[in-house]
């Protein structure tokens, strides 16, 4: 069974654990595991939910980001200055894991459009300049949860099956080479 590990980055109170727990059984805290079947295969997908304390400890936050193998970037729609800091946990991420982690955007809260302050243009105009997927849900009404954890394991299975293939590419190219070379006389 494929297992991933995923990372929740926001600031306090955009709804991360809301959105862990909405469809994820809790087993400790701030870890929870589910195990869902995407393309007709299982697999188990455990989500660290990175407390607001951590994001200020170097070490601690750098190593829950080694072990991540992809990252919800998290802000409410209803709150902009939430939005607006997402590029800063970006940087963080990248200064760890290199130029090509695994990012969603989430835009959550999708249920309180009355206080919408981000648009979903923006949402997607932003994760277009990070070259990542972008969804907007609600952990209170279950909107496009499922879709965005779907759409995550078909992003870590695509960049693991590159990642393998171009690590095999490597082998097989040698191999094609004659190890000897005919000499026509």
């Amino acid at each position: 069974m494929e297992s991933w590990r995923v990372a929740l980055f926001g600031d306090g109170g955009v709804g991360k654990t809301g959105l862990a727990t909405q469809t994820y059984d809790p087993t400790l805290e701030d870890v929870y595991r589910k195990q869902l079947v995407v393309d007709n295969k299982i697999c188990s997908v455990e989500v660290i939910d990175i407390p607001q304390e951590t994001e200020h400890y170097g070490l601690v936050l750098d190593q829950l980001i080694i072990e991540g193998q992809a990252f919800l970037l998290i802000y409410s729609i209803a709150s902009r200055s939430s939005f607006d800091r997402i590029e800063i946990y970006r940087q963080a991420i990248l200064r760890v894991k290199g130029p090509n982690p695994i990012f969603v955007l989430v835009g959550t809260k999708s249920d309180k459009a009355a206080e919408r302050e981000v648009s979903k243009e923006d949402g997607a105009a932003l994760a277009r300049s990070f070259g990542c997927t972008f969804e907007e849900t609600s952990a209170k009404t279950a909107q496009n949860v499922e879709q965005l954890f779907t759409c995550l394991v078909r992003n870590m299975r695509d960049t693991n099956m590159r990642d393998t293939n171009m690590r095999d590419t490597k082998p097989s190219e040698e191999k094609k080479k004659p190890k000897h070379k005919c000499q026509i006389f």
